[in-house]
């Protein structure tokens, strides 16, 4: 996977500033703002990931928690089969450890960014169901990415991301195929999946 890629598939799943914000009754309007808001915070601290990385991860880590709805997003990668096989210490174990490897992957490519451009494709809708999908486009200087953003409204009415779809790559498929080729390596053993994780994806 190139290092622009890699930046992107991070990107994708860290696109809000502030927990507080997450309840925005429009999910186009909210993923735009928080993927502007991003922009802005990398191209910010450029510097930051050479002079303090832990740092840096810090940030990355405020913003990228309240979008994602990992327990939701940790059960699918696991697959029905196992999430039901695990205990509950082990499926909040993998949860940890599948956010953890997303930011250890890729906060380092994040200090890579430019100058890109996210650009929100709005439709002509006020009223939303449970599940949407909104749709957006990574410009770049010589390619443009297409990006969809599957987010759905959890009882409290927040909106959180629960697969990504970038240029044509299903990222939620993508990561379970990659827990049930563990599974197969070791035996279908819960514990040594989790030990050796580390979420990818290719992309190109």
């Amino acid at each position: 996977m190139n290092t622009t890629l890699k930046s992107l598939a991070f990107f994708l799943g860290i696109l809000c500033f502030h927990a507080n914000l997450v309840g925005a009754s429009n999910p186009h309007q909210f993923i735009d703002s928080q993927a502007q808001e991003m922009v802005s915070i990398i191209r910010n601290n450029q510097e930051l990931y050479a002079l303090d990385p832990e740092l840096f991860k810090e940030k990355i880590n405020f913003v990228f928690e309240p979008m994602v709805d990992f327990r939701r997003v940790g059960a699918s990668v696991m697959g029905k089969k196992y999430y039901l096989a695990a205990s509950k210490p082990q499926r909040l174990k993998f949860i940890e450890s599948f956010k953890t490897s997303l930011l250890d992957t890729y906060s380092s490519t994040l200090a890579q960014w430019g100058d890109q451009e996210i650009v929100t494709i709005f439709p002509e809708a006020y009223e939303f169901s449970r599940t949407e999908d909104v749709q957006q486009n990574l410009i770049t200087s010589s390619n443009i990415y297409p990006i969809t953003y599957k987010v759905r409204k959890d009882s409290n009415g927040n909106w959180l991301i629960i697969n990504i779809i970038v240029n044509g790559v299903n990222l939620g498929l993508t990561f379970r195929n990659q827990f049930q080729a563990l599974a197969e390596e070791h035996n279908e053993n819960i514990d040594e999946i989790i030990k050796h994780w580390t979420s990818d994806a290719d992309l190109e």
